[in-house]
């Protein structure tokens, strides 16, 4: 069959392809072997996702185990796409498309396909795996792949036109798609850090396995010629329990923003529905400092989860890396957007050519009422940067049950910093020692905390007064509570002093916000403390 599509797309289709009115030089696009034309259309993708998950999940017939195995870490990474052969290479729009290979680690082919338009009409033509459009050494396992095996992912090059070019395109992408659901993209500092995905199920529930449903077709939309910011891209999502389409239009601007339809269809109960789910690494900061662990002071994507909740409130959330897997919800109506954030920019708080001062934060903003739910947080533990340990998501109130649909309609921001900028004085750190007053013996199981905020609002602090600490929790004990400005010079810099003593071993959440009279000066404190950590 896969022989048969090939030949087809090498003769056949080019009739059939001047019968619709499409340019005929367009089957060979810059090198790529094209299959013959199929109608497309966004609501006839989504009507065939809602049909499949109707039935019973059939996985596609898996390639030679054998050969894939074979492809790993070091062959994979002699893998590389020709840009002579990227899609839209020489146009339209400004992003050419390139393809990851397959291999030990990306297994599941996907299939990409090219749409364009004739007469108001939309039609497919996937994009037959060739050898050929990839470098590789003359020994390399990839070679006994068959032809048309698929592609395990796709990039958006960055833009070809000079006078908009901010890197070189045959060498720099600013959004990959690769593994499951996963993909990312760049800030505006260029560099990739976190991911999002289009759907997580059941992560981190007792007993139950978590479930990675895969894009397993992309379809690019030919951009108009004039077109030279966004790139749209069109995803089947499939897997055991679930089905779905998405639709992404991605704006390449001095941030990468993409505007996102969703449409989901539950084949069977799922315990945790994660939606907009975002999953990021954090291994320690400054809050926590292990003795020697390593030679840098920080290491972590993201520092934090900030909330912009229905009522208003703006929540930050310092990240960590507990002993063991813990949940946290955060009850909502109506959204008005949450993200995973880098705030800490500086590079001598890192000390590593990686980059981790540049990783983008990313913000979900809402479009339209998605009701009640939650955002949930999840923190796994570990003791390295090699593992994606945080996940956050917005969970529905209603059980997600077989049969269930979610139509979801929302923008992803990666940026640098929040895209809505609250007008409250922000939290840059929250530092955690042992507890009592130097020079005199400190009590057992008694931890200082110093939550650091910066903002305009603590600017109009007048002197002489200090800002109003107020501070709750659960369970446990508070002591030499008040508020300070760091002595460093910089106008609006204060920090939060306290000591705890818990009662118990179990986590302890803790809020915090500076005041002054009834006017809020800062955004909310949360913090998941481990008594004993």
């Amino acid at each position: 069959m896969l022989d048969r599509r090939s030949f087809l797309a090498a003769g056949g289709a080019a009739a059939a392809l001047a019968a619709l009115g499409l340019p005929e030089e367009a089957l060979a696009a810059n090198g790529l072997q094209l299959s013959q034309p199929a109608p497309f259309s966004f609501d006839a993708l989504v009507a065939q996702a809602k049909s499949l998950a109707a039935r019973p999940y059939a996985a596609a017939a898996p390639l030679a185990p054998e050969v894939l195995d074979r492809i790993d870490y070091d062959a994979h990474g002699k893998i590389k796409f020709d840009v002579a052969n990227a899609l839209f290479r020489d146009g339209p729009g400004a992003f050419p498309v390139t393809f990851f290979h397959l291999g030990r680690f990306f297994q599941t082919p996907v299939r990409m396909h090219v749409l364009e338009n004739t007469d108001g009409d939309a039609f497919a033509r996937e994009v037959l795996y060739s050898p050929t459009y990839f470098s590789m050494p003359p020994d390399s396992p990839a070679r006994a792949l068959p032809p048309g095996a698929g592609f395990a992912g796709f990039r958006l090059q960055e833009s070809r036109l000079g006078d908009q070019a901010k890197l070189d395109w045959q060498k720099n992408d600013w959004v990959a798609f690769l593994g499951a659901s996963y993909f990312r993209a760049i800030g505006e500092l260029y560099q990739y850090g976190l991911s999002a995905r289009g759907i997580a199920l059941d992560v981190a529930v007792p007993d139950k396995p978590e479930e990675f449903p895969s894009f397993t077709r992309f379809y690019f939309e030919t951009p108009a010629a004039n077109n030279t910011t966004s790139m749209t891209v069109y995803a089947l999502l499939e897997g055991p329990s679930v089905t779905g389409v998405f639709k992404f239009v991605m704006q390449r601007t001095k941030a990468v923003i993409m505007d996102i339809d969703a449409r989901m269809f539950l084949r069977r109960d799922v315990s945790r529905l994660g939606l907009v789910p975002l999953t990021s690494m954090y291994w320690y900061s400054e809050t926590i400092k292990p003795t020697a662990i390593d030679w840098r002071p920080e290491v972590h994507d993201s520092d934090g989860l900030a909330i912009w909740n229905g009522a208003g409130e703006r929540i930050w959330r310092p990240l960590n890396n507990p002993t063991q897997t813990r949940a946290s919800a955060f009850a909502d109506t109506r959204p008005r957007g949450f993200g995973l954030l880098q705030r800490d920019r500086a590079f001598d708080h890192y000390q590593d050519g990686v980059g981790y001062e540049k990783r983008p934060s990313l913000w979900i903003e809402p479009l339209g009422d998605w009701g009640e739910g939650s955002v949930q947080l999840i923190e796994i533990p570990t003791d390295d940067e090699i593992h994606d340990n945080v996940v956050a998501f917005w969970v529905p109130k209603a059980d997600a049950k077989a049969g269930a649909s979610y139509s979801l309609q929302y923008r992803l921001h990666w940026t640098d910093q929040e895209p809505f900028p609250s007008p409250l004085a922000r939290c840059v750190a929250t530092r955690i020692g042992r507890g009592g007053q130097p020079g005199q013996p400190r009590p057992q199981g008694v931890r200082k905390f110093m939550v650091e905020f910066v903002g305009q609002p603590l600017t109009t602090v007048p002197f002489g007064v200090k800002p109003e600490v107020v501070l709750t929790a659960a369970r446990g004990k508070f002591s030499y509570i008040f508020a300070e400005a760091v002595p460093n010079g910089v106008p609006g810099h204060w920090r939060a002093q306290f000591d705890f003593t818990p009662e118990g071993n179990e986590p302890v959440d803790m809020r915090l916000y500076l005041k002054t009279g009834d006017k809020t000066l800062t955004e909310t404190w949360l913090y998941q403390y481990q008594p004993g950590v």
